[in-house]
């Protein structure tokens, strides 16, 4: 018999949970450190006061977090959901990797070139396997902070062009992520369903094992054993000893 509800939970375990973690907190670092003012002209001059920009980014990393958490959440009732979330997800964060993009621009620089010395630096910094199996919100905390600290030498920067810089990647390191994830979500979806297509299969098991169970009557015409049988009105009994005996009775 199929199970009906998935399994749901479990992000706190996906790196790319951890990745959108680091670039939520860090985003919010940004936003702090170099859109209120402008680091290009005097620094009296206010860039962004904690107004459009800063509000836009903040709330993409922040959205890119929440709805990785939501799809893990709604996977038990609903596969379509999960991937509609973890669609959402990536393009929250793809929203927010084009906002540094601009500010690296808007910097009068280039975005690193993925062959650049700095960038493989980046690229080649591994995400370690969750370690925990109970006290998760404590333990997943503390497992970003410490895969954070890796960035430390881009992500601690005085240079926000660095800063931004290493956040394209770890964004777009997520990203791929995320988009793997939809492929297996997808996959899932069409080996076992969703919920309403186990919930229809739960269903049919249950009809078809009280049919079995149900005791077949007698005939009332010659008391021979009777057998279900369809028509166009519907189900009900017939004589199994048909067509000499046309003994019919309705179904309970």
């Amino acid at each position: 018999m199929s199970e009906l509800f998935d399994k749901h939970g479990g992000f706190r375990k996906l790196h790319s949970f951890t990745l959108a973690t680091i670039v939520q907190l860090e985003t919010l670092r940004f936003c702090r450190r170099f859109l209120t003012h402008d680091h290009r002209e005097a620094p009296e001059k206010f860039y962004d006061p904690k107004g459009r920009q800063y509000d836009q980014m903040t709330q993409a990393a922040r959205s890119g977090r929440q709805n990785i958490i939501e799809g893990s959440e709604r996977s038990s009732t609903s596969k379509d959901t999960e991937m509609k979330l973890t669609d959402v997800a990536r393009a929250s964060l793809s929203e927010l990797r084009g906002d540094y993009e601009v500010f690296i621009i808007d910097s009068g620089e280039l975005p690193w070139s993925v062959h650049s010395e700095e960038a493989r630096a980046v690229n080649a910094i591994s995400i370690d396997d969750a370690p925990f199996t109970d006290d998760v919100v404590h333990q997943s905390a503390k497992h970003a902070l410490t895969q954070r600290r890796k960035y430390a030498p881009w992500l601690d920067s005085q240079d926000p062009v660095v800063f931004a810089n290493a956040m394209l990647l770890i964004i777009g390191r997520a990203l791929n992520m995320l988009k793997s994830q939809i492929a297996a979500q997808g996959k899932a979806f069409e080996e076992s369903g969703g919920f309403n297509e186990r919930l229809m299969t739960k269903r049919l098991e249950a009809r078809e094992g009280q049919r079995a169970t149900e005791p077949a009557p007698n005939c009332p015409k010659c008391q021979a054993p009777m057998r279900r049988r369809k028509s166009a009105k519907g189900e009900f009994w017939g004589c199994t000893a048909y067509p000499d005996c046309k003994g019919t009775k309705a179904l309970e």
